[in-house]
């Protein structure tokens, strides 16, 4: 990938949505489609760690001394990140921003291209049920693809759909007791930013505890409005 920038038309839009709300599958459906590119904070971290930009050496200071990644790092990873090529068709955001100060951030940071948030859309669910969702998932250990117990098991049991691999995992934290607290934590820190962009207009909900094609068909719509 070069750094070469990116047309200021490319669209932005973000997907906010609790633990187990499904973002990961829906944004990966959502590149598959639209030709977008998904960004997760942890991914951005992970590649730029790796590329030895820097941004990423200070990042790598910073997570081996064991603290966390300041904003002011992970928007100059994302500067970065937006520059190559392969975000001219406009890119997904996962997990970023998580706080109105973030929001703030990246508002500023878009508009040094003459950007903005297109659509920050909401993957609204129930609680209770969400239990249950994230202790049944787990993904591919190849290619990191998503699966559930009850909801989306491999068409062929023990083989990956997307690249064969044969190869499961589960997150350790994926339990009761931490999900709850991710919940809590997620609806005090999310609050405030969804009244944030719906301030701007930016907002859209889709009800996220129906079927994952059912969602996806309502993302699109979305998405397809955004992008045109």
């Amino acid at each position: 990938m070069d750094g070469s920038t990116t047309p200021t038309t490319a669209p932005v839009l973000i997907l906010l949505g609790p633990p187990g709300a499904g973002k990961g599958t829906q944004a990966r459906m959502l590149e598959d489609r639209f030709g977008l590119v998904q960004l997760s904070t942890g991914d951005l971290l992970r590649a730029a760690v790796a590329e030895g930009t820097e941004a990423g050496k200070q990042a790598k200071a910073v997570m081996d001394a064991g603290q966390l990644v300041s904003d002011e790092i992970v928007i100059a990873i994302l500067r970065d990140r937006l520059g190559h090529n392969d975000c001219a068709q406009g890119v997904i955001l996962d997990g970023f921003p998580r706080t109105t100060v973030q929001a703030k951030a990246l508002d500023n940071l878009l508009a040094e291209n003459g950007q903005k948030i297109d659509a920050a859309i909401s993957l609204d669910v129930e609680d209770a049920a969400m239990v249950e969702r994230i202790s049944g998932r787990y993904t591919c250990g190849t290619c990191g693809e998503g699966y559930h117990d009850s909801f989306k098991a491999p068409k062929t049991e023990g083989r990956c759909d997307k690249c064969q691999g044969t190869e499961f995992k589960r997150r350790a934290d994926d339990t009761a007791e931490t999900v709850a607290a991710r919940l809590k934590a997620y609806h005090a820190q999310t609050a405030p930013l969804i009244a944030f962009y719906d301030a701007q207009g930016a907002l859209a909900r889709v009800d996220a505890m129906g079927a994952i094609d059912d969602i996806a068909k309502n993302l699109g719509a979305i998405v397809s409005k955004a992008t045109a």
